[in-house]
């Protein structure tokens, strides 16, 4: 059973920082392309970052140089550092695992992790 469980969200005031982790069990993690993405009331859900199995990283426009998604695979977690947050980055962030299996892919979620951020 693949379980992905998400940790670090909080409430922080707008420049202030927080470090989101996801812990993945049940899949090759050292395979997966691992991503966060957001969902703010209202709204579809948005990808924040990815990172594939190789290291390359790609992010939402919104979020360049602010934040930095990281992997540690020995650990099976992937990171998620968010710097300058803004109240607009206020959101349930979730954990997405992008598996593969023979010829296609499996898409895991975990559960999300609320991040509110004041002004």
């Amino acid at each position: 059973q693949v379980q992905l469980v998400e940790s670090g969200g909080g409430l922080v005031q707008a420049g202030g920082s927080l470090r989101l982790s996801c812990v993945v069990s049940g899949t090759i993690f050292s395979l997966n392309t691992m991503g966060w993405y957001r969902q703010a009331p209202g709204k579809q859900r948005e990808l924040v970052a990815r990172i594939t199995s190789g290291g390359s990283t790609d992010y939402g426009d919104s979020v360049k140089g602010r934040f930095t998604i990281a992997r540690d695979n020995a650990k099976n977690t992937v990171y998620l550092q968010m710097n300058n947050l803004k109240p607009e980055n206020t959101a349930v962030y979730y954990c997405n695992a992008l598996s593969p299996s023979a010829s296609t892919w499996f898409n895991y979620w975990g559960q999300g992790t609320q991040v509110a951020v004041s002004s």
